[in-house]
């Protein structure tokens, strides 16, 4: 009889209609027969741990590279007030839902969902698969970060200049710049097409194998070794960011940067678009639906202040992206204010070689014999007037053509800043500096990326949480082995497609399930009961129209507005042409469009796979209880447990209590 004791406390919870998930957990957690979390859970050693982690998951590559790039070409100020909007109503909500959930059930993002239901489990493998695909090609920008680092240690910069050969300058490097032939040609050594497969860059393989072996070791031990290298990945670009804003700020150009980047453009508010790519970073800014939110909250204690942790790390998150867009336009406005400079004293020149020929009326009023003497607006402003009429071919000097001029991505962190950086007095202090950012700002995504990968597998499975630093070295091994894909001389175009299809929709339909599967099958008033009983005071009852209504419907809106545009704007990709010496969007070749079709599929199979296995799971046991009580009917108990042959492995699977709870949500 005593065997039945927890299950014996569990059902009478679950018969009464005021209990919930979080009653049925405190049950059962005395008896290791009734749970199957492991006996002594790892948890922070402080508070300031957890948000450092959460802070250095949350706070990526997409805050100093995506984030000012869409600020800037969407609006400017009108953009920040449309990203604040959605962060508000959809963002802070779902990241809250995330925090909660993995606080009270104490498990990855596999146990979570299957706590709830065990139809669910699929989108926890879904948000394994996903977070595996972006550890792939993440990491590679860390050892090109890496790469950059160590080139940085030099001077001259060995992209300052355009190298030469007997004595002539690199054709290729004359045509573009010398940044950009050194990162097509030197750091990735690219070809002109995903066609072209090419050999494998060797600088960039043992780039790749240092970053592994960086991450492996931060995760040797779990978050007890990684929250250690947090202390400085997570803090030190901040440091970075402030120096490089005050000596930003003190540049020729900083000004008109910034001046760009936040004039507002309201009218953008009625492109669909905008909207699309707003939800999209917002998305993507907080980290949702990977699993690494959930299995970050699950080891807190239970009475810790998710609601308080979602707005502070959402606030430090934003604030994050407005210091790094500060910082990217100042720098960016200085080397834009340059190159604008430079175009003046080159139509200057041209314009004192046709004075004689040219009617003294047209001619400026500025010394043009000076062109140091001459300012930009004078410049523009004459040119104007009187520009078209002056033979030689003048051109305008846009300061903000120079500034939309590689500002996404890898085009902003290897070509544009490295390009501003090299024009500034010691430019290898500011560029070491920079590089060692970008792989710390790498490290604290990665650790949260691959704990999104480790820790709902472990708690799942027992045999791997008995090996868990087997597990973490053996997961590194098999990340490095895939990811020299990614160090070929086409591997760049590799890195484009995975970034582009191998998250986006498959994470978007995740969290879109998350939010049904929480607001509606297993009840919104329900999971606030959870909270409160957490708490100890119950969050406003806006969370529940806003999971159940305002976000559900942004998410489904994503996920429609994303799946049509990939349908109507065929896949293409940025490639190098050598001969040009310039980029080229080219369509995606069949096979790379099954290849990233696949992506796709594999990411999202989990999820109807689970809801399948789940069903015929169900009926199978359905059937052999229907046996059993014919064999005993006879039987008869006066406890709790339905019959002497009770079986307990239901109430102790790998889900936990999932058994006793998808009879409740069913």
């Amino acid at each position: 009889m005593m065997q039945c004791s927890a299950p014996e406390t569990a059902a009478e919870l679950l018969k009464s209609p005021h209990k919930s998930i979080y009653n049925v957990l405190d049950a059962l957690e005395g008896s290791q027969e009734a749970s199957c979390e492991p006996a002594a859970r790892a948890g922070w050693n402080s508070k300031i741990e957890y948000f450092l982690a959460q802070v250095g998951f949350s706070v990526g590559l997409g805050n100093v590279w995506r984030f000012p790039y869409l600020c800037h070409q969407n609006g400017g100020g009108a953009f920040l007030l449309l990203y604040v909007l959605l962060m508000l109503l959809v963002g802070i909500p779902l990241f809250f839902l995330e925090l909660a959930a993995g606080q009270a059930i104490r498990q990855g993002s596999i146990g979570v969902w299957k706590y709830i239901s065990p139809r669910l489990a699929g989108i926890g493998y879904s948000s394994c698969v996903v977070c595996f695909f972006v550890a792939l090609y993440y990491n590679v920008i860390l050892a090109w970060s890496l790469y950059y680092l160590g080139n940085s240690f030099q001077y001259p910069l060995p992209w300052e200049q355009c190298p030469e050969q007997r004595n002539v300058t690199v054709k290729e490097c004359e045509k573009s710049s010398p940044t950009s032939y050194f990162w097509y040609r030197k750091a990735l050594d690219i070809t002109d097409s995903i066609d072209e497969t090419g050999s494998f860059n060797p600088y960039i393989v043992c780039c790749l194998l240092a970053a592994w072996t960086i991450v492996c070791l931060g995760m040797f031990k779990g978050i007890k070794s990684s929250v250690k290298v947090m202390y400085f990945s997570s803090i030190f670009p901040y440091v970075v960011l402030f120096c490089f804003l005050i000596r930003g700020l003190m540049l020729d150009g900083a000004f008109e940067g910034i001046t760009y980047m936040f004039y507002p453009k309201l009218e953008i508010w009625a492109d669909i678009q905008v909207w699309r790519q707003a939800a999209t970073q917002v998305f993507f800014a907080l980290g949702l639906g990977f699993g690494s939110i959930i299995a970050y909250s699950s080891y807190n204690p239970k009475n810790n202040n998710c609601h308080r942790d979602a707005f502070t790390v959402s606030f430090i998150n934003f604030m994050t992206s407005v210091l790094a867009t500060l910082v990217v336009f100042a720098v960016l406005g200085f080397r834009a204010k340059d190159k604008a400079m430079e175009c003046v004293a080159s139509n200057l020149k041209v314009l004192s070689m046709q004075s004689a020929n040219v009617d003294q009326n047209l001619m400026p009023s500025f010394n043009y014999s000076d062109a140091t003497s001459v300012g930009l607006e004078d410049y523009r402003n004459w040119f104007k007037q009187h520009g078209s009429s002056i033979p030689g071919n003048l051109t305008d000097c846009d300061l903000e053509k120079e500034m939309q001029k590689g500002v996404e991505g890898t085009g902003l962190a290897f070509i544009a800043f490295t390009e501003a950086m090299s024009l500034l007095p010691g430019s290898p202090f500011w560029s070491a500096l920079f590089f060692l950012m970008l792989l710390n700002l790498g490290l604290s995504t990665m650790f949260g990326t691959m704990e999104g990968i480790l820790a709902p597998l472990t708690d799942c499975f027992k045999t791997l949480a008995n090996n868990k630093t087997k597990l973490t070295i053996f997961s590194c091994i098999i990340g490095f082995l895939i990811g020299l894909l990614f160090t070929q001389r086409c591997g760049n175009y590799f890195v484009m497609m995975f970034d582009d299809y191998s998250a986006t929709l498959p994470l978007i339909i995740v969290v879109v399930f998350e939010t049904f599967s929480v607001s509606w099958l297993y009840g919104a008033d329900r999971f606030l009961d959870d909270i409160e009983a957490m708490l100890g005071w119950r969050p406003s009852v806006v969370y529940k129209y806003l999971w159940k209504y305002i976000c559900l419907l942004a998410m489904l809106g994503l996920l429609g507005a994303t799946t049509i545009r990939m349908f109507i704007t065929p896949p293409t990709y940025m490639a190098w042409n050598q001969e040009e010496a310039s980029e080229a969007r080219l369509p995606y070749p069949a096979w790379a469009l099954a290849v990233l079709s696949l992506l796709i599929i594999f990411a999202m199979m989990p999820v109807p796979l689970g809801l399948i296995h789940a069903v015929l799971q169900g009926r199978t046991r359905q059937t052999s209880r229907d046996t059993e009580a014919g064999q005993y009917s006879s039987v008869s108990t006066d406890d709790k447990c339905e019959t002497p042959m009770t079986d307990m492995s239901e109430l102790c699977q790998p889900n936990g209590t999932s058994a006793l709870l998808s009879s409740t949500s069913d």
